[in-house]
C-alpha cells in the first residue's frame, strides 16, 4: 500500500481481477479516495472489495460499449468523478503465423484494443468537462515490432501504442494526461502457460509499483524492466535486414 497523501482521487482499474490490474488496485487501496475495480469475474471483484479498504466492485465485460458507458456513469454517480483510469484488460495466446485462429485474433482485438477504446470513450466526457484526468493504457514491449508466435497478441499492443500517441496529441488541450505502459514479461496467470524462457520476467507487484511511479510523474511512456524493454525497443530503429536476422537466430534457438 502507498501513502494516502498522493492525491490519486478516484481511480478506475479495468481488468482488475488478476495479474497486473489486481496488483495495481491492491497497491493503491487506501491511497486513492476510491478505487473502482472492473472485470468479468464478479466473485473475484467481490472478494477484493470485501478485503480492501477503498475498493468497490463494478463487474463488466469491456467488449460491450454500452456496458462500459453505463459502468463509467455508475462510478461517477457514486464517487463524483473518475480522475485516473488504468486499462489492464487483456487476452494472450501463443500463435504462430502458419496456424492462424481468426476467432482468437478477433477476441484478442475485441478485449485488448476495442475494450480500451470503449473505456476511453466512456471517461472522456467527464474528463473534458472537468479539464483534467489521466488515462493509462497497458500495452507491452511486444507492440514495438512483430515478434515470433505473437500473431494474435502483438498487433493489439501495437494498436494501443498508436492510439496512445493519437490521444496525447488530441487531448492535451483539455488537460488530460495519457500514459502507455510497456512492460516486458510479467509473472501472471496469462504468462504462466508459456513454455519458453522469458528473459527479465518480473512479478505483477513489481510491475504495479513501477507503473505507479511513472503515473505519478505523468510520464507518457512507462517501460520496464529497463534493460530488456529498451533492448526490444531498439527494434524500432534497427534496419529491417538486421531485425529479421536477429529473429531468425532466435527462432533457431
Amino acid at each position: 500500500m502507498v501513502d494516502r497523501n498522493e492525491g490519486l482521487g478516484t481511480v478506475w482499474v479495468v481488468g482488475a481481477s488478476s495479474g497486473i490490474g489486481a496488483s495495481f488496485a491492491r497497491l493503491i487501496d487506501g491511497a486513492a479516495d476510491h478505487v473502482a475495480v472492473s472485470a468479468r469475474s464478479k466473485d473475484k471483484l467481490d472478494s477484493m472489495e470485501t478485503d480492501g479498504r477503498s475498493l468497490a466492485a463494478f463487474p463488466l465485460d469491456v467488449t460491450s460499449e454500452s456496458a462500459v458507458a453505463e459502468t463509467a456513469e455508475a462510478i461517477e454517480a457514486r464517487f463524483g468523478s473518475i480522475d485516473l483510469v488504468v486499462i489492464c484488460s487483456g487476452l494472450w495466446w501463443m500463435m504462430p503465423s502458419d496456424d492462424l485462429d481468426i476467432g482468437k485474433m478477433r477476441a484478442a482485438m475485441d478485449v485488448n484494443f476495442f475494450g480500451a477504446v470503449n473505456t476511453v470513450k466512456a471517461v472522456l466526457p467527464g474528463m473534458k468537462r472537468r479539464r483534467r484526468g489521466h488515462i493509462v493504457l497497458v500495452a507491452s514491449v511486444a507492440g514495438y515490432r512483430g515478434l515470433p508466435n505473437a500473431a494474435a497478441y502483438g498487433p493489439t499492443k501495437a494498436a494501443l501504442m498508436n492510439l496512445a500517441e493519437t490521444l496525447k496529441s488530441d487531448l492535451e488541450r483539455f488537460g488530460i494526461d495519457i500514459s502507455i505502459v510497456n512492460p516486458g514479461f510479467v509473472d501472471t496467470p496469462m504468462t504462466q502457460a508459456n513454455s519458453f524462457d522469458m528473459p527479465g520476467i518480473i512479478s505483477a507487484d513489481d510491475t504495479a509499483r513501477q507503473m505507479l511511479a511513472g503515473i505519478r510523474r505523468k510520464r507518457f511512456a512507462i517501460l520496464f524492466p529497463a534493460v530488456f524493454a529498451n533492448a526490444v525497443r531498439l527494434g524500432n530503429i534497427l534496419p529491417n535486414w538486421l531485425f529479421f536476422w536477429g529473429m531468425r537466430r532466435m527462432m533457431r534457438r
